[in-house]
């Protein structure tokens, strides 16, 4: 198996003032350089204080990093944050591409809660993804996934339950909420397949110190599909009210909303029962706390969607009596109780 290279802070230097001639930014020995926190493999690097380049860690990676800059292009008009504008392209290592873009304003949503405005700006976000022709990111390569299954995801979530409830980390009657006829009742409906960011996270959120969404980083993950999983990502990263609050601003209904947080929730469960097994990686535990919490965080329209099926299933109980009275009075016989 071929090892792929591993960028450096010389070879990244070079790299940009290559990219961006002997005039690029930083002083005349070459520009500040240094990796980006929690960047996997420093395939991303800070430059000076106004520019950042992303590198494609391999060449099963490199189809999205080309396409990246070009999905952007499309993605821009539609929505009301920034989106992140390429100045430079190029290959860091052959058959590995690399753009140098501009870097925008603000901390991650690890840093800044997002604000109530803020969630105006996610609502616009989710409009403007709807919005996207699906034809012309298809042309640009952008793949179609189908979506998940809620019920599989419940049922690995439930195996995994009693690990996270022996470390301490979990109530199990959460859990029991979610039953096989909840997750038949919040599968994906056909036809609504949207433009998905796909790795909403907290890192990828730009969020100013006033809590306002100053843009949005990260789109070689974006794919054709489901629109409840960018409501799932949000309500790890800023929490599930926010999350339904701004998709429901987007105009999406109970169904997407419940579906993406049941999404989120067993999500969150197999992501940290993996981490204490030992099978994958562990996130820092704040990390891994923070996605918990905010995926389980109650919302009122669980509750108001539970309302309004008992309210149906009374109305449909006194329409079902009113019909039974009348074919026995069509018959001549007393009405039942």
């Amino acid at each position: 198996m071929t090892q792929e290279p591993r960028p450096t802070a010389d070879t990244v230097r070079a790299l940009v003032r290559s990219l961006l001639g002997e005039g690029g930014p930083g002083p005349a020995g070459g520009p500040e350089v240094r990796p980006v926190a929690g960047a996997a493999g420093h395939t991303a690097w800070w430059v000076g204080d106004r520019h950042v380049l992303r590198l494609a860690p391999d060449r099963e990676a490199a189809p999205r990093r080309h396409r990246e800059p070009k999905l952007r292009d499309l993605v821009r008009p539609h929505v009301p944050v920034a989106v992140p504008t390429s100045l430079a392209r190029g290959e860091w290592a052959p058959g590995l591409p690399c753009t140098l873009d501009t870097r925008l304003p603000g901390g991650s949503a690890r840093e800044h809660t997002v604000s109530a405005v803020g969630e105006t700006d996610l609502a616009g976000l989710l409009t403007g993804l709807r919005e996207v022709p699906a034809r012309q990111a298809e042309a640009l390569g952008v793949p179609r996934v189908a979506p998940r299954s809620l019920e599989a995801l419940r049922r690995a979530a439930e195996r995994a339950v009693p690990r996270l409830v022996a470390a301490g980390e979990f109530d199990p009657a959460r859990s029991a909420r979610l039953t096989a006829a909840a997750t038949a009742q919040l599968a994906a409906q056909p036809g609504t397949a949207v433009l998905v960011h796909h790795a909403l996270t907290g890192d990828h959120l730009a969020v100013g110190a006033d809590g306002r969404v100053r843009g949005v980083l990260g789109w070689a993950d974006a794919v054709l599909g489901d629109p409840a999983e960018d409501i799932a990502a949000l309500a790890l990263a800023v929490g599930s009210p926010a999350a339904v609050r701004a998709a429901t601003l987007a105009g999406y209904g109970a169904r997407p909303c419940l579906r993406g947080l049941w999404l989120a929730r067993c999500d969150a469960v197999l992501r940290c029962a993996a981490a204490l097994s030992g099978r994958t990686p562990a996130p820092p535990p704040a990390h891994l706390a923070d996605q918990l919490r905010h995926a389980w965080e109650p919302i009122l329209l669980e509750r108001v969607t539970d309302l309004r099926e008992h309210a149906d299933a009374r109305e449909t109980d006194a329409r079902d009596a009113d019909a039974r009275d009348a074919d026995a009075r069509d018959a001549g016989e007393a009405p039942k109780p």
